[in-house]
């Protein structure tokens, strides 16, 4: 059984119902994952996986998190943190150290070559962001961010 025939000349979103394709939903998706794709691009002269990256910015904005903190942010179980924290830490990106308000825990922070990592990464995806976003005009840049803004927050 094949597909249903569109009407010729008209766009998925532009027949009455949006077709499939028109979505806002999946566009949303098609376009975050072309930017997770892209983003994984700028990232592979340093060789550090997404996952990895992701931590590193939570500990970046959160030092001195613990891992089961560190989990929470990333929404993955503690068990899951232990090897991206242990990976981290053998590339010398991380530290544990102990918790000043209780020394039977630990928290993480950043090493220099961390905070280099980040900052390095950081202009990297920024310009690749500058470079897709340019086909946009800079009113529907800040349109587009304040409506991003106002669905993230939202929940």
């Amino acid at each position: 059984m094949g597909m249903p025939d569109r009407p010729r000349g008209h766009s998925p979103s532009s027949l009455p119902d949006g077709g499939a394709e028109g979505d806002l939903g999946d566009l949303v998706l098609r376009v975050a994952r072309t930017l997770r794709r892209r983003g994984a691009e700028a990232m592979s002269p340093w060789d550090i996986a997404p996952h990895h990256a992701r931590a590193l910015k939570v500990i970046s904005r959160h030092e001195g998190i613990r891992p089961g903190e560190l989990a929470g942010h990333l929404r993955v179980a503690p068990r899951s943190v232990t090897d991206v924290v242990d990976a981290l830490e053998a590339r010398g990106l991380l530290a544990r150290e102990p918790d000043p308000g209780d020394r039977r825990a630990t928290v993480l922070v950043l090493t220099a070559s961390g905070r280099q990592l980040m900052q390095e990464i950081g202009q990297a995806r920024r310009a690749d962001a500058d470079t897709y976003f340019a086909r946009l005009s800079a009113t529907d840049r800040a349109d587009l961010e304040r409506i991003l803004r106002t669905l993230d927050t939202a929940g």
